[in-house]
């Protein structure tokens, strides 16, 4: 950590996880910190208004927890003392998925098992030691100050002035930047937004020796068919936070009864095993997420210096995959390295920070709404190559069931420690497909083997062998953790193979796959897919 440099008021207007995580890095470069939240903040771990998420189930990834602990010294450590629950993420996880259990593997990754109040509580507490930073409970921001191209401060209800060199916009998915940022005469950014309907109940119970063999259990569904979930996580106070819902509406009510029925639903019966059994300690609470949303600030040429936005103020996920406090926490790192090595906060700053923070999004924007993607419900922007990647996620899954090696790299991709792309390594993908069939032991593929000793269980797996081995020959490369290319997957008996021109050269694939006989069609709404078949 750097010592203040001197720079004057920076004032970050949320105190939830994207604006403690802000402060704390603005504490080592501005002379003064004022953090301002609508909320009067609890004196404990306890839930608050602003923060109606705060009853459920949360997830830090393991990058979200190195990153914190970048930003907060010996956060990890003060956590542990309060009662957090670490436990290995795959060894000491139950998890159901596509119709089976995963076999458990030790990674050496950690799981940090908290509730939402305490993490923020105990981040809060550190922040509020610092003697440069102020906290300022129960103060409303309606609006921003400004002239000749920067931002100059908040105005907050009252019409109190606070003046800043820099503002941080850490008020989530609700946050008023459009209004803020046009009656100062900016564009606003374009809003992407995918339709999920999520909702879900959570509750707490008391944890008692032998009630689970894990610290932790989810249980996930099948699409498009099964739309429920349901999780158990062990944490501070000897509890459960169990929670159960859905995607598209397929989520229970608030009350006792219909909890237990919807536990008592899932494919697994886990869960409603353990409700069944424990004791609760609270009353059921709701919550819905309507859609996942994403502000592409980065689009903007045209921004002021002085204010930016962070965490869901930019990009706002479907909760159900634990990613949004972890974004939050590297767009908090990266705002540091921002300020660092631009010294003033100024258009270009903002400018190159909004770059940097649709950098740390996009992966876990394609994967939460990728998935998402997988019910037809779904409404919105699909990503490129959906339908190829969504395949080949559905192998890596089942593979993931019975493969330590496969598990272990989608715990990595999962917890963000490593690219999507590490999927997709030549030796990986051959065991994708020899794991992904669950063969008999000593079984033999029907159709021998394909290049990096791929088996060929079917005809869909032998043709698109075959457009692989023609799109090398007419000299393309296939697309790998280290370069882009072409991708080919096959599907169900009967559909068609897809490829994916990862590198913008659909035509002269389809050239070269027609050359080599087959029927290709381009996909209509994806410019990156053809689907082909052997003629």
């Amino acid at each position: 950590m750097s010592a203040p440099t001197g720079r004057g008021t920076a004032v970050v207007v949320g105190a939830g996880i994207a604006g403690l995580a802000a402060a704390r890095v603005l504490a080592d470069r501005f002379a003064e910190v004022i953090v301002v939240d609508r909320d009067e903040l609890p004196d404990d771990a306890a839930p608050r208004r602003g923060v109606p998420q705060g009853w459920h189930s949360h997830v830090l990834l393991v990058a979200g927890q190195r990153a914190l602990g970048d930003v907060f010294p010996g956060l990890h450590e003060a956590l542990a003392e309060r009662g957090a629950v670490v436990f290995d993420s795959a060894a000491d996880l139950h998890l159901y998925r596509l119709g089976a259990a995963w076999q458990p593997v030790h990674t050496g990754l950690p799981f940090v098992s908290v509730s939402r109040p305490l993490l923020e509580h105990t981040m809060r507490r550190q922040v509020a030691q610092l003697p440069q930073v102020t906290i300022r409970a129960g103060a409303a921001v309606s609006g921003l100050i400004g002239a000749d191209g920067q931002v100059t401060g908040v105005v907050l209800d009252g019409a109190e002035h606070l003046a800043a060199d820099l503002v941080v916009d850490a008020t989530g998915r609700g946050s008023r930047s459009d209004r803020w940022l046009s009656a100062l005469g900016y564009p606003t950014p374009e809003v992407e937004e995918v339709k999920v309907s999520v909702g879900y109940v959570s509750r707490y119970y008391r944890h008692t020796p032998g009630d689970l063999p894990v610290q932790a259990a989810f249980v996930q569904p099948t699409p498009p068919k099964e739309k429920r979930i349901g999780a158990a996580l062990l944490v501070e106070d000897d509890r459960w936070l169990v929670s159960v819902g859905g995607w598209h509406g397929d989520y229970p009510p608030a009350d006792e009864a219909a909890f237990l029925a919807h536990a008592e639903s899932l494919p697994d019966p886990i869960i409603a095993d353990l409700v069944r059994k424990a004791e609760p300690l609270t009353e059921p609470v709701p919550f819905q997420f309507p859609a996942n949303r994403r502000r592409l600030f980065e689009q903007l040429s045209d921004v002021p210096g002085g204010y930016l936005a962070i965490g869901d103020a930019v990009s706002s996920f479907n909760p159900l995959y634990g990613q949004g406090m972890t974004v939050a926490a590297q767009q908090a790192k990266a705002l540091g390295q921002v300020l660092d090595e631009h010294g003033p906060a100024d258009a270009d700053a903002v400018r190159d920070f909004y770059r940097r923070a649709a950098g740390i999004v996009t992966v876990p924007w394609q994967a939460a709404v990728g998935g998402d993607f997988d019910y037809p419900e779904t409404g919105g922007q699909r990503p490129a190559a959906a339908a190829l990647f969504g395949r080949y996620s559905t192998k890596v899954q089942l593979a993931a069931q019975i493969s330590g090696e496969v598990r272990k790299v989608v715990l990595a991709v999962q917890h963000l420690l490593s690219p999507p792309t590490a999927l997709w390594r030549p030796s990986l993908v051959a065991e994708v497909a020899r794991a992904s069939v669950h063969p008999e032991p000593g079984a033999v593929p029907e159709f021998g083997y394909g290049a990096h000793e791929r088996p060929l269980w079917t005809a869909g797996d032998r043709d698109a062998e075959r457009a692989r081995a023609a799109l090398r020959a007419a000299g393309f490369t296939e697309f790998t953790d280290e370069q882009f290319g072409f991708a080919a997957e096959s599907g169900e008996e009967g559909d068609p193979v897809l490829v994916a021109s990862l590198d913008g050269r659909a035509g002269d694939y389809r050239a070269a796959l027609e050359a080599a006989g087959f029927a290709v069609t381009p996909d209509d709404t994806d410019p990156l897919l053809l689907s082909i078949t052997a003629r």
